[in-house]
């Protein structure tokens, strides 16, 4: 039987691989046949390609060079030596491959296999997460048949080419319960449950600010912070030291939280304070939760801080910058919201309608169509 072969490739990052797995995940559901194979072009992550491999994607490393619009030592040596390198790699096993469709999320290491696919007039589709695309999705722009997009106003893209369809998320982590999160997290429920994300780039600040205002926050709410696993470790020393003791079974610290937790976590959360990569605003929207937003201050192109404005214009959520994060405001705005319930209701819907949960379906039938 002839196979009908996808090719995905990406940064390596959660924000490239989640929508990835939720795009095979939707095509496995309308296409049930068993001539479908996937496979993952990326740099080397172990933890990315356990997942990429669970989900019966097959991952095969790259050399990843990065452009970077600054001086750096580092460019003379990918420019030189690992984009060369990652071309070479991408073109054979390109060929050895032969798939009917390339599908690109950006990120290093995604341009060389995207122009490869053009060089061997492979289709490329492309999806941009955020409101400012990155330089790899810049250039694969140029030359991909179809361009999907998360926000209605996102820079740079040919709008002949662009579909507007939201940022993939799992379909499954709409599928929480109440009871499962209060066992999994050991939860009281006896007050407002907020969420902590840190994420997986700047998680730090937002972990320092949180413990020194840990105790205030224990006082009317219960913590569930998911602090990054490189952070873990001086995080829960730090919170058993500092936290008063009556006050340690309302706080739940996590290094990072897995797709059946996050499900269970995200259906009990009053409130979710988190960076505004585009996978959290959209993961956040899909369920219809209240949020404060603070974005990355070193994101490339500023595009945490456009999303995240672009994301609170509808209602949905606040956005705090960094630097304005001080005690008493940021006390002050939690106090504010829980005090005003119909604000809470008002966040909820306006979540709810930029909410886009069937993006990874849309995306998967403009890919079976293109390619069946």
């Amino acid at each position: 039987m002839k196979k009908i072969k996808i090719l995905f490739t990406g940064g390596g990052t959660g924000g490239h691989l989640m929508p990835i797995i939720s795009i095979g995940r939707e095509i496995r559901r309308l296409y049930n046949k068993d001539d479908m194979v996937f496979y993952y072009l990326g740099p080397k992550n172990e933890l990315s390609f356990l997942l990429l491999s669970q989900e019966n994607i097959k991952p095969y490393a790259i050399i990843s060079g990065k452009l970077r619009r600054y001086f750096s030592f580092e460019n003379i040596t990918d420019i030189l030596f690992k984009i060369p390198i990652g071309f070479i790699q991408s073109f054979f096993l390109l060929l050895f491959i032969r798939p009917k469709l390339v599908f690109s999320k950006g990120g290093s290491g995604s341009a060389v296999v995207a122009l490869c696919a053009r060089i061997l007039f492979i289709k490329v589709f492309l999806h941009e997460s955020d409101s400012v695309p990155g330089l790899s999705n810049r250039i694969v722009s140029k030359w991909a048949k179809k361009i999907f997009i998360s926000f209605p106003k996102t820079e740079y893209f040919d709008l002949d080419k662009t579909i507007l369809v939201g940022n993939p998320i799992k379909k499954e982590l709409s599928e929480g319960n109440n009871e499962t999160a209060k066992e999994i997290f050991n939860l009281t429920l006896k007050k407002p449950t907020i969420l902590f994300l840190g994420g997986s780039q700047g998680a730090q600040k937002i972990n320092d600010f949180i413990l020194e205002i840990l105790n205030e926050l224990l006082k009317k709410y219960e913590i569930v912070h998911v602090c990054g696993i490189k952070n873990y470790k001086n995080v829960r020393a730090e919170s058993q030291v500092i936290m008063d003791k009556d006050l340690i079974k309302y706080y739940h610290l996590y290094e990072y939280l897995n797709e059946v937790e996050l499900k269970h976590i995200y259906k009990v959360a009053n409130l979710i304070i988190s960076r505004s990569g585009s996978g959290s605003i959209f993961e956040i929207a899909s369920l219809g939760k209240p949020s404060i937003l603070i974005p990355l201050p070193s994101s490339a192109s500023n595009h945490q801080s456009k999303n995240a404005y672009q994301y609170a214009n509808t209602g949905a959520a606040i956005v705090i910058e960094q630097e304005n994060l001080t005690p008493n405001f940021f006390l002050g705005k939690i106090d504010y919201l829980f005090l005003q319930p119909e604000k809470i209701e008002e966040m909820k819907v306006a979540a709810l309608n930029f909410a886009k949960p069937l993006a990874g379906k849309a995306i998967a039938r403009e890919i079976l169509e293109s390619i069946l």
